[in-house]
């Protein structure tokens, strides 16, 4: 997919250039607890310090439900940002209006400013062409490199390249390259693993990569409306009935496998008693992971596989005693030779979570962006850059 790249933008020096970043990074009180969104926009952002730009940065964090609630403030990210580059970053106190756009108008080359998270106004998730304006007033140039927020029609996403001169940035541009070389990956088989919690949340995806890849490997929660298809009882298990012709179906294809062997449990705690069963669950009882055999008959598949992609855990891996399904996968996923993609979301925290990222060739910073990209084969976000100005 051919997006305009840094180097298609007019000379940035002397210029001040409005960053769409993803900083939507946890929070451990006032502290930015895992902080691989903002190391993940350096290269981009060095980019623009070292040819003379001024970088207006701005993003979103979580889903904040009033205009100004402090627990959602991008200050922790901007105090953050400001170590990794050595700058002070000052935050300012809105994403729009007169102070933002003093503040931006005053940036000189080479420094960084945070604008404060973007949903606090409602013309970003609104897509209000208005608030898309007065982001851009004070700038000259705009760069996205928010993969993970590229597949919402927000306003500082696909607003911007409309009146500016417009780039993808560095990060956007590698997520894009891997994550579209995967719908027409050569190297076979090509093995998809898919997990997480609701399988509706997934039928769109599996049908696109039934089309490319050779077997999808299904654990977590959605398994359980699979094994519902496949005749068995499954207790207290997360199951989404609605949803069990559609199972049936993508299982008859013969190249849909699902656990033979499940980690339950009454309850979801570090102390609970665990049993392993096969694919019947005891009323009362719940699975949460999947077993050591279908781990190890998993982890096998990924061994001969030479392209792997996977999102989505294949248990409660947050919680101790159900978290061997998914580690077993990422120690395979790891341990391939072939080309290894993680799908980003939870599947990216457990790789990390078992210091196992720097295994893999690419993890990526957006879970629900990447699964639309390989199932829509585009984002608004993409669509907004080759449509908009590059000049």
């Amino acid at each position: 997919m051919d997006l305009p790249r840094l180097e298609d933008l007019p000379d940035p020096s002397g210029k001040r250039v409005l960053l769409r970043a993803d900083f939507n990074t946890p929070l451990r009180g006032w502290a930015v607890a895992d902080d691989l969104r903002i190391t993940a926009a350096l290269p981009t952002i060095e980019w623009l310090r070292g040819r003379g730009a001024a970088v207006v940065a701005c993003s979103h964090l979580g889903r904040p439900k009033s205009a100004s609630d402090p627990q959602y403030s991008l200050a922790p990210v901007a105090a953050r940002l400001g170590e990794l580059l050595g700058v002070e970053v000052p935050l300012a106190p809105e994403a729009v209006g007169f102070t933002a756009a003093a503040m931006a108008a005053s940036l000189r080359s080479g420094q960084v400013m945070l604008l404060e998270n973007l949903r606090f106004a409602p013309g970003e998730t609104e897509n209000d062409p208005s608030f898309a304006v007065s982001l851009t007033e004070a700038v000259d140039l705009y760069v996205n490199d928010a993969f993970g927020a590229s597949h919402r029609s927000h306003a500082s996403i696909v607003g911007p390249p409309r009146v500016l001169p417009s780039a993808a940035g560095r990060l956007l541009a590698r997520e894009v390259e891997v994550l579209s070389g995967l719908l027409s990956a050569t190297r076979r088989p090509f093995i998809a693993v898919l997990g997480g919690a609701k399988v509706s949340d997934k039928l769109g995806v599996i049908g696109a990569l039934l089309e490319r890849c050779d077997q999808i490997l299904v654990g977590g929660a959605m398994a359980f409306t699979f094994l519902v298809a496949q005749g068995h009882s499954v207790g207290d298990s997360l199951v989404e009935p609605d949803r069990v012709d559609d199972c049936r179906r993508l299982l008859d294809t013969g190249r849909v496998l699902v656990p033979v062997d499940i980690v339950i449990a009454q309850e979801m705690t570090e102390q609970a008693q665990t049993r392993i069963v096969g694919t019947t669950v005891p009323d009362g009882w719940k699975g949460l992971d999947v077993g050591p055999e279908t781990a190890a008959i998993f982890s096998d598949v990924i061994a001969e596989a030479a392209t792997v992609l996977w999102n989505g855990p294949m248990g409660v891996f947050e919680t101790a005693p159900f978290a061997s399904g998914t580690r077993a996968v990422a120690e395979a996923v790891a341990d391939c030779r072939g080309f290894t993609v993680i799908g980003g979301g939870d599947s990216a925290a457990a790789i990390r979570q078992f210091g196992l990222a720097e295994r893999v060739d690419h993890v990526s910073t957006g879970g629900g962006a990447s699964l639309e990209l390989i199932e829509q084969g585009d984002l608004p976000g993409l669509a907004a850059l080759r449509e908009g100005r590059t000049a």
